[in-house]
């Protein structure tokens, strides 16, 4: 697959990364915040992105049916989550970059086995993974706490020390 492709990977385990180093040092009450319109809790929004993200490598791995749903198990705290976000962000770039143009893979869902395009399961992963992303960024950004930089201006500046100060200046 493009390498295009799998620096977006890359990006979305970096912006994994920042999100969850963010919100290892809340405390409990700002964990269960929420907001209208978001998937719930921090809390709850951080397991559903690794549980989400896990199941989509299981998908694209073709590994059979999905077996651990992490929303379904007890909260392991921030830095575990953490880790096991590490583990399946480069589980989906190694997927990423040896997909071939044309691929499929044939997952298991509720006892149906669907045959999908390997782009479509790749732009369901960090399209969804970016969305709550920016859920959790809301309802820190509601509790008077600045949510990291994750966009890809702020991944570029960061990561290939790209200067765009001056690019967006009115």
């Amino acid at each position: 697959m493009s390498e295009n492709l799998v620096e977006l990977c890359r990006h979305n385990a970096w912006a994994n990364e920042r999100l969850f180093a963010a919100c290892e040092g809340l405390s409990e009450a700002q964990l269960d915040a929420t907001l209208s319109g978001t998937f719930g809790s921090i809390r709850d929004t951080l397991l559903h992105i690794v549980g989400a993200q896990e199941r989509f490598v299981t998908a694209l791995a073709e590994a059979g049916p999905v077996l651990v749903f992490r929303e379904r198990e007890p909260f392991p705290g921030v830095a575990a989550l953490r880790e096991i976000a590490r583990n399946s962000s480069a589980a989906l770039g190694e997927l990423a970059a040896q997909a071939q143009p044309g691929a499929t893979a044939t997952t298991p869902h509720r006892g149906v086995y669907y045959t999908l395009p390997v782009w479509l399961l790749l732009l369901q992963a960090l399209t969804h993974a970016t969305e709550h992303r920016t859920q959790v960024a809301a309802i820190l950004t509601q509790q008077g706490i600045q949510p990291p930089g994750m966009d890809g201006w702020t991944y570029h500046e960061t990561e290939y020390d790209g200067d765009w100060s001056r690019l967006w200046l009115w």
